[in-house]
């Protein structure tokens, strides 16, 4: 199980990712750098925020990991 310093920092650095890459879009979309970095930090935020939520629940389901073994030799 990822502990929720891993996961933090998961999703900081994907953020980082998506922050650069939402400003791009929006830049070129409407030529305004200000509106730019104003949208692409919000939406970033927000999305940090439920991605982070997002893992820890994934976390915490035994979907498609391997079950330990009960002994060794």
């Amino acid at each position: 199980m990822d502990q929720h310093r891993r996961t933090f920092l998961k999703t900081i650095t994907w953020r980082i990712i998506a922050l650069f890459t939402t400003i791009i879009v929006v830049y070129i979309y409407s030529g305004d750098a200000k509106e730019s970095v104003v949208i692409g930090g919000v939406a970033n935020l927000i999305k940090m925020i439920l991605y982070y939520i997002h893992e820890r629940i994934w976390n915490r389901l035994g979907f498609g990991r391997a079950k330990p073994l009960e002994y060794q030799i």
